[in-house]
């Protein structure tokens, strides 16, 4: 029998329903005191969650939110998919979804595990970063896979996981919105300049036999005032889901096309490697054209984007000529956007 909810959870939960909740009656049907729904109101504040009180009316959620829920997440699955997910789990608060993920190594070729947490306390993005993440307010994956045989491209990975997770996004957009997301290279889902998701991959792959990887993807879907300005003082300019038109309440059926959309992509990479996703990539390409900046470890170097090639590398025109680079190794900002 698995653990009961902790009660900032369950109170989460049922704030998530919308309209005010009082005191009393959150006590009384969590069978716990006012105080103790008091402190945990509390406690979601001091995780990013946004309260509204009003005395005579109870809480409420500012923005109201759907919680991550198994049942319905599997429901919003297509049966292929379905079938190749071994494990599908939604904790309340982990360390780091790719983390726990990373740690397993029982799992069989062409299978998956999918990891969602409300709330994460370490997670992290590309180059170390943190990826500020309050309960509600993101989307939180990490989907563990392994490969029945090492893929020829690995390495561009994360660029065809970059197209899947955009594919998942595009689906849910109203018909009129005005801002459409875009792809950064090496895999960043962003409108303009600003950041809407990131994805890191982490491999473990042992001489020929299968590799294993975590793919993570943190997806903002309503940031509040103060996160905002949190994720700002960090050096990124973030966008969200409400902002292009997606309701938060939405948020489960965006993390079920995630998950749908990443599964059917790693079964694709795996026969196809990266060409499948060329012309998808090329088509929302950000940087392409434009001005960018290339940071290395001992130099700076300048030129114009021009594009990936079928390894997943990033093409820059330079004054010496035409340049490759690695994912992981650099990082790059369009210098006409601002940057």
């Amino acid at each position: 029998m698995s653990a009961p909810a902790p009660l900032l959870a369950r109170v989460f939960a049922r704030l998530a329903e919308g309209g005010f909740q009082s005191g009393a009656g959150l006590a009384a049907q969590l069978g716990v005191s006012r105080n103790a729904v008091w402190k945990a109101v509390s406690a979601l504040r001091d995780i990013g969650v946004s309260v509204h009180a009003v005395p005579n009316r109870g809480y409420r959620l500012a923005v109201p939110v759907a919680p991550l829920d198994e049942a319905q997440l599997r429901a919003g699955l297509s049966q292929a998919v379905r079938d190749r997910i071994r494990r599908l789990e939604t904790p309340w608060q982990l360390a780091s979804t790719n983390a726990v993920l990373l740690a397993r190594e029982d799992l069989p070729p062409g299978a998956c595990d999918v990891l969602l947490a409300e709330h994460q306390t370490a997670g992290r993005g590309r180059r170390g970063r943190s990826w500020l993440a309050p309960p509600g307010g993101t989307i939180c994956l990490s989907l563990g896979w392994c490969f029945t045989q090492t893929p020829r491209d690995l390495p561009a990975l994360g660029l065809a996981m970059g197209v899947c997770a955009l594919r998942a996004v595009m689906r849910e957009l109203p018909a009129d919105a005005a801002l459409r997301p875009g792809l950064k290279w090496p895999n960043d889902l962003v409108v303009g300049a600003r950041k809407l998701a990131g994805i890191l991959i982490e491999l473990r792959a042992e001489g020929a036999g299968p590799a294993y990887a975590v793919i993570g993807i943190g997806v903002n879907v309503v940031l509040g005032a103060g996160l905002r300005d949190q994720v700002v003082s960090t050096g990124t300019d973030p966008v969200d889901l409400k902002e292009l038109g997606i309701e938060p309440p939405r948020r489960a059926a965006v993390a079920a096309g995630l998950i749908d959309s990443l599964v059917q992509g790693l079964m694709q990479f795996e026969t196809s490697g990266l060409a499948p996703f060329m012309e998808e990539w090329r088509r929302a390409d950000v940087l392409r054209g434009r001005p960018v900046r290339v940071q290395l470890t001992a130099e700076t170097v300048r030129g114009t984007a021009r594009g990936i090639d079928l390894d997943g590398m990033l093409l820059v025109e330079t004054t010496q000529g035409l340049r490759r680079f690695a994912s992981g190794e650099v990082s790059v900002r369009p210098e006409d956007l601002g940057a």
